[in-house]
């Protein structure tokens, strides 16, 4: 399909949970192919399954998308010609189209029990047969069909596949053949009259003029079913959405990424300080490629570049360790007003500050001296809390690190230099310990400003030492340092 052509495309998450990293990869693709080609983006909701999917879900997944900026055109909260984007509010148009179907002969009442479809499916595979339902109620007579209504049966409604194949293009795998003794008479709408995922995914595509449909590999096996349906709406081969089945995303265990091997929510990875730029820039690296080995993109330069043809059909790996040195690489890209914006509600959450004016203006001096240290945001509240605590205490196995005689040496010298300093800036305050404590005696850096360090911070991990005695204060310093020998503890 050419740009100048509509593309219309959509992601249908059906939101059962937080939306994890194979569904944002998906919705993302779609985005930067909506926007590479000029065309729309259409959101849609599959919550027919009621049981799991709940409007806090819902809520979540639409919060989540626009924090990622990835805004859409249709959908939830947008409106558009085509909806509405919710299937639980299309019910009557999926009874509709099965109850045409079974006028078309191309359906059919289905009132095999579970039981019975379970006790067959055993006896298929004892008999080494591929398992899937055997067309039992296929061609029911009146007098089947009324002894099962006698017995109180609800039928369910399913679809008849014909002989043959289903043979289509996938835009990443080429040519894809599935032979329908593989593919069973599959079940359209439940007993109580719900869709099932089959109709209601191929009904909307069709109502809501989709013209390419970007999913997970894991979907590949349900497009003959889908295909089987535009067949009975009356759809031409040459009107079917372009499938573009994306590759899985695995762990590097080599095994489909999950829980076990470091899938979490995205609404976790927010929590932790990733940058949505951040992981979208990475989120996109699996399984695309910009045409060259850059690793850091931007969403415009995404837009840009975005194709299918460049989606790779081989699995992709989520290293995590990668996405960190991206959204480290994005953070050191903040300006500092933006930075701050990003940070205060990491600090605010972490009760590290309450927000006031005097707060923010010592978070803005200190943001400089730890944006090149940090790899995400929610290692803020730690690298500054030693600025804003009032009641500080130093914890006790650090304590434990700086009780040595040499430790203690060094503590002493330091704080005789710091009282005799007359300018407080953090060049003045280097200047004097080096030469105090390497030049005269004798330390390596490491050893010498240890100690100091965790008596300012409480951590032998902090920002730079000489800024950090510089934002602290001169009086401050001096108070800790005196403090250290004879420290009050945590006890952690």
């Amino acid at each position: 399909m050419s740009n100048k052509q509509l593309v219309r495309v959509r992601f249908a998450p059906s939101p059962t949970g937080d939306l994890h990293v194979g569904n944002i990869r998906t919705a993302l693709f779609d985005w930067a192919y909506a926007r590479h080609t000029g065309g729309k983006l259409i959101f849609r909701i599959e919550d027919t399954d009621t049981e799991r999917v709940t409007d806090q879900y819902i809520k979540a997944a639409i919060e989540t998308l626009k924090w990622l900026g990835l805004n859409w055109d249709e959908g939830p909260e947008v409106g558009g010609e085509y909806g509405p984007y919710l299937q639980s509010q299309r019910l009557e148009i999926y009874a509709t189209w099965a109850q045409k179907f079974l006028d078309q002969k191309d359906a059919y009442h289905c009132y095999c029990s579970a039981e019975e479809l379970e006790d067959r499916r055993q006896a298929q595979m004892k008999n080494n047969q591929a398992p899937g339902y055997d067309g039992k109620c296929r061609d029911l007579s009146a007098d089947q069909v009324e002894k099962f209504k006698q017995e109180g049966r609800k039928p369910v409604v399913r679809m008849r596949m014909p002989d043959g194949e289903t043979v289509f293009t996938d835009a990443i795998r080429g040519e894809v053949r599935f032979e329908h003794k593989y593919v069973p008479d599959f079940v359209l709408a439940r007993a109580d009259g719900s869709p099932l995922y089959t109709l209601a995914v191929a009904v909307d595509d069709v109502l809501m003029k989709i013209t390419h449909v970007l999913r997970g590999e894991d979907l590949l096996s349900s497009t003959p079913r889908q295909i089987r349906v535009y067949q009975a709406m009356g759809v031409k081969p040459e009107q079917y959405p372009v499938f573009a089945h994306l590759p899985f995303v695995m762990g590097q265990d080599n095994a489909k990424l999950s829980k076990r091997n470091g899938e979490v929510s995205i609404a976790w990875y927010r929590e932790q300080g990733f940058l949505p730029e951040a992981i979208c820039n990475y989120l996109a690296l699996l399984g695309w490629s910009p045409g060259d080995d850059r690793e850091n993109i931007t969403m415009a330069e995404l837009v840009e570049l975005f194709t299918v043809e460049r989606v790779n059909s081989s699995p992709a790996r989520f290293d995590m360790k990668k996405l960190e040195a991206i959204n480290g690489d994005k953070i050191r890209a903040l300006k500092l007003e933006e930075f701050l914006d990003r940070s205060l509600p990491f600090l605010i959450n972490a009760k590290v500050i309450s927000g006031s004016a005097d707060e923010i203006e010592i978070v803005k001096s200190a943001l400089p001296i730890i944006q090149e240290r940090i790899v995400k945001l929610a290692e803020i509240p730690q690298m500054l809390s030693f600025l804003f605590i009032k009641d500080f205490k130093v914890a006790a196995e650090e304590v434990s690190k700086i009780t040595d005689e040499a430790s203690q040496n060094v503590l002493k010298v330091a704080l005789s230099k710091v009282e005799a300093l007359t300018s407080w800036d953090h060049a003045s305050i280097e200047s004097s310990l080096r030469k105090a404590l390497i030049d005269d005696l004798g330390l390596k850096p490491r050893v010498a400003f240890s100690a100091l360090r965790i008596a300012v911070t409480g951590s032998h991990i902090s920002p730079p030492l000489f800024e950090s005695l510089q934002l602290l204060g001169k009086a401050r310093s001096i108070d800790r340092i005196k403090a250290l020998p004879n420290a009050i503890v945590t006890g952690k």
